[in-house]
């Protein structure tokens, strides 16, 4: 029986994370309705582990249960977007405060290296691919500053504010050279007031990053 129940729970988190999946690829967008079913063919996995990781979804707010029409991931709106980014803030500025007692210099100066690589080979040749590559060192860091803070509770707080910024994000910040150009530029100015152990300049660098994000995610523009 405990075999059966350790077998039913991995599957569970099997699709819970193929579904995560799905909206962090922007494979499903908010606003969608989809049958269990749908899921099923999706994640490709069974109908019971689709249904054991329903709860846990609707718990985090990243999926609705529509009486007698099926599931729907949640519509962004206005408030949807300023409570994700705002939560964003809180979480990460302790992060940077943080820094100095739990990331050593060398990673600071490697995050650097690695950002002025990519930032230098998307202004001699902008492409697609390029681009995915800064959005995987941009969501690295910031997981990593998240992580270095050595609680699980936040960490996990964190990953469920991330794929709603993700789902606030879809329309408006699309994977492109620009934004990625754009992105590079403000993790350096972030990197930079680290680095010269700049505490102050730093949270203010990551609060304007973070808030440039939210102004687009409204679809505003930055200067």
């Amino acid at each position: 029986m405990l075999k059966s129940e350790n077998g039913l729970k991995t599957l569970r988190a099997e699709a819970y994370g193929r579904i995560v999946d799905l909206l962090n690829t922007q494979e499903v967008h908010p606003g969608q309705v989809v049958t269990q079913r749908e899921l099923v063919e999706r994640t490709q996995t069974s109908l019971a582990a689709v249904r054991e990781a329903i709860p846990r979804l609707e718990a985090e707010g990243l999926i609705v249960t529509l009486r007698q029409r099926g599931l729907m991931f949640p519509n962004v709106d206005v408030t949807f977007i300023r409570n994700a980014y705002q939560l964003r803030v809180i979480l990460e500025l302790e992060a940077i405060a943080n820094v100095p007692r739990n990331i050593e210099p060398a990673t600071i100066e490697e995050w650097e290296r690695e950002h002025r690589d990519i930032l230098q080979r998307l202004q001699e040749e902008a492409t697609e691919e390029l681009a995915k590559k800064a959005q995987a060192l941009d969501w690295g860091m910031h997981e990593h500053l998240i992580r270095s803070l050595g609680n699980d509770l936040i960490a996990e707080v964190y990953r469920v504010n991330a794929i709603k910024v993700r789902m606030a994000a879809q329309k408006r910040l699309l994977v492109t050279p620009r934004n990625a150009i754009r992105v590079m530029n403000e993790h350096l100015a972030i990197l930079e007031a680290l680095r010269r152990g700049q505490g102050e300049e730093a949270a203010a660098a990551m609060r304007k990053h973070i808030g440039n994000s939210m102004q687009l995610a409204l679809g505003g523009e930055i200067d």
